[in-house]
């Protein structure tokens, strides 16, 4: 089991910044990547950005490339969503998760923390 708690999230006004953390803990080799997704309300819960754990390699989402950066602490088991140009839109739950490899899918992940608001307002 992998246990993954966020914080970081808050309100903020547009075009503001947001640091989310996500501490891992538990069986973390088992699981090579980790996800982030957000949910607004009403719609779908879509990926936002991703990362190896080993290669720190990183994925986004086209909706979120050059304003959102995806990073990691091996040694405290923890990775980091820094969100920047926050728009209304982003507005959602955003949530981290554990796999085995890098997908878009929210299904392929095995653990998911519980998630953290953040509101940007207009």
């Amino acid at each position: 089991q992998v246990q993954l708690v966020e914080s970081g999230g808050g309100t903020v006004q547009s075009g503001g910044s947001l640091r989310l953390s996500c501490a891992a803990s538990g069986r973390t080799f088992s699981s090579r990547a980790m996800g982030w997704f957000r949910q607004a309300p009403g719609k779908e819960r879509e990926f936002v950005a991703a990362i190896v754990w080993s290669t720190g390699t990183t994925y986004y989402a086209d909706s979120v490339k050059g304003r959102f950066t995806v990073s990691r602490d091996n040694a405290k088991n923890t990775v980091y969503l820094q969100t920047n140009s926050l728009k209304p839109e982003d507005t959602a739950v955003y949530y981290c998760a554990a796999g085995l490899r890098v997908t878009t899918t929210s299904a392929e992940y095995s653990y998911w923390g519980q998630g953290t608001q953040v509101t940007v307002s207009s």
